[in-house]
């Protein structure tokens, strides 16, 4: 039992589980009776992806300044309750269950996902020990 961290819309990987798209959007163009067959996400939950407003001003992920003001604002929308039980939630299942989260972005280092992988690590979340993708 563990959750992963992966690229949605990447090949499952076995002992994935269900795969829980943690983005604000759904993918534009793809019906969504093709969306879990196309390896994007089994569920859309956009509670822990970044707000709007956020969205609206994404870094370049190539500039270290602006990422780490991302940062500093997307850990701030996590540290709201919604968001700490849907975190808390993720951890517990992940001793119980196998799934995975996800976003689009090509690279994890500069997504959102590399940081629910230490909100969820910090949580005590069971998190599968690939390596993160680059």
């Amino acid at each position: 039992m563990s959750i992963r961290i992966v690229r949605l819309g990447s090949p499952r990987r076995p002992g994935e589980g269900l795969r829980i798209g943690t983005v604000r959007r759904p993918p534009r163009g793809v019906p969504k009776e093709q969306i879990a067959a196309r390896d994007i996400y089994d569920v859309w939950f956009p509670n822990l992806a970044p707000s709007e407003a956020l969205l609206k001003e994404r870094p370049n992920p190539d500039d270290p300044v602006a990422w780490r003001a991302f940062e500093r604002r997307f850990l701030a929308e996590m540290k709201l309750a919604p968001a700490r039980r849907d975190l808390d939630l993720l951890a517990a299942l992940s001793h119980h269950a196998e799934l995975s989260v996800g976003c689009y972005c090509e690279h994890e280092a500069r997504c959102h996902r590399s940081l629910l992988r230490r909100l969820l690590s910090e949580r005590g979340a069971r998190i599968a020990d690939d390596e993160p993708a680059r």
